[in-house]
């Protein structure tokens, strides 16, 4: 008869919590399965335990297949959020505007394309810092007209989760 340590192993299903070395509950070989002794991940992906090494030096491992495609995926949609919320706000602004309403609507137009340019380029590093400097035109676009202003803060306060959000998944 096996013990329900010597099951887990057998089966391939040693939590990470197991391996804790000769005597302890993963028993003196360590776990069985893909990674055998050392804890590393095969180049394949992720098939490790949580914490093991994802082969990137100077990284911590995040949990995700591809960490860079999926903080470039957050800043596209946020762009994209922002350039439809932009283009919805023309006709608000058209209404409320008065005498700056042509040259606020331009504005809009123009930061929309923009944010949908810089949006299709976030696999370049300057692209971020040209999102960043989007959000800042915006709020300047708030001296044109203050719904602008607002949608100003608003999206830079989205923009500063998003850059927070990169760096703690990236590092």
């Amino acid at each position: 008869m096996t013990t329900p340590d010597e099951a887990s192993r057998s089966a391939g299903s040693a939590r990470p919590t197991e391996q804790a070395g000769p005597g302890g509950p993963a028993g003196p070989a360590g776990p069985a399965g893909p990674q055998g002794a050392t804890g590393s991940v095969h180049p394949g992906g992720p098939t490790g335990a949580p914490g093991a090494s994802t082969g990137t030096p100077g990284r911590r491992p995040s949990g995700l297949r591809d960490p860079d495609r999926t903080v470039r995926s957050l800043g596209a949609l946020t762009l994209s959020v922002q350039t439809l919320v932009l283009l919805l706000a023309i006709q608000p602004i058209r209404l409320l505007g008065g005498d700056l309403g042509g040259t606020a609507i331009g504005a809009v137009v123009g930061l929309a394309v923009l944010a949908v340019v810089v949006a299709g380029s976030l696999r370049r590093p300057w692209a971020w810092y040209a999102a960043t400097g989007l959000q800042g035109l915006l709020l300047l676009a708030g001296l044109l007209h203050w719904s602008l202003g607002a949608l100003g803060l608003i999206f830079a306060a989205v923009w500063g989760y998003v850059l927070h959000v990169r760096r703690v998944i990236l590092g």
